[in-house]
């Protein structure tokens, strides 16, 4: 199905119902409307999503570990401090969404997209991640350590921090992506902290080349300086 980029674009949206009352522990959610919803340490852990759609829903804390989400479209909705580890992710659309200190490790996410987000700390650690795409997204420390990114490109991101640390690539594209940012300190902060030995299989530009050296002579061990 092609992406969608708003919910009338969603081939059931005609078909959703309005979501009644709070999540459930191994609930079931078929062509339910989450919308404006707020949820402050829900257990929803084992739940499953089918052609289902969230707006402007916020998840304080929480836990839905171990969920199943097809066909789910997320509009404006915030998860702060979740835990969504090992959750299965296919057919989902991320739009305009913010991800803070998110629990996402050992999750398989397939044909998922993530457009207009901010994500913040998120912890990707042991993911397989195949046909994702960050679309003008802003994301600082990213943790994808020991994670397997199939297919993963970056247009129009902003990458603050990132730990590639013991990651597996295959036809990774971070081109059009900004590497690197202002830190709180005012020095520049590196686009990527961690990993450098485990960005084969990554495609990059010749300003990410340039931006990249530096760190990579360092950690090489090379020595960069005039004679």
């Amino acid at each position: 199905m092609k992406s969608p980029r708003n919910l009338t674009d969603l081939p059931f949206a005609d078909e959703l119902h309005e979501a009644d009352g709070d999540l459930e522990l191994e609930g079931y959610y078929d062509r339910v409307l989450f919308d404006g919803s707020s949820f402050a340490d829900a257990d929803a852990g084992g739940a499953r999503f089918m052609e289902s759609a969230l707006t402007g829903v916020t998840f304080d804390g929480g836990r839905l570990r171990r969920a199943r989400l097809s066909d789910v479209w997320l509009s404006e909705t915030r998860l702060v401090g979740s835990d969504v580890a090992e959750a299965s992710w296919t057919d989902v659309w991320f739009n305009g969404c913010v991800l803070a200190g998110v629990q996402a490790f050992s999750g398989v996410l397939r044909r998922v997209t993530f457009r207009g987000c901010k994500l913040d700390s998120v912890n990707f650690r042991e993911c397989k991640l195949t046909d994702v795409l960050f679309e003008d997204c802003v994301l600082r420390d990213p943790d994808f350590g020991g994670a397997q990114l199939t297919r993963v490109r970056f247009p129009g991101c902003q990458l603050t921090g990132a730990d590639f640390t013991k990651v597996t690539c295959a036809d990774v594209d971070l081109r059009g992506a900004t590497l690197g940012g202002p830190a709180a300190e005012g020095r520049p902060a590196a686009g990527i902290r961690a990993g450098y030995d485990s960005l084969r299989g990554v495609r990059i530009d010749t300003l990410q080349l340039m931006t990249l050296a530096p760190l990579l002579a360092h950690h090489l061990g090379i020595t960069v300086e005039e004679p």
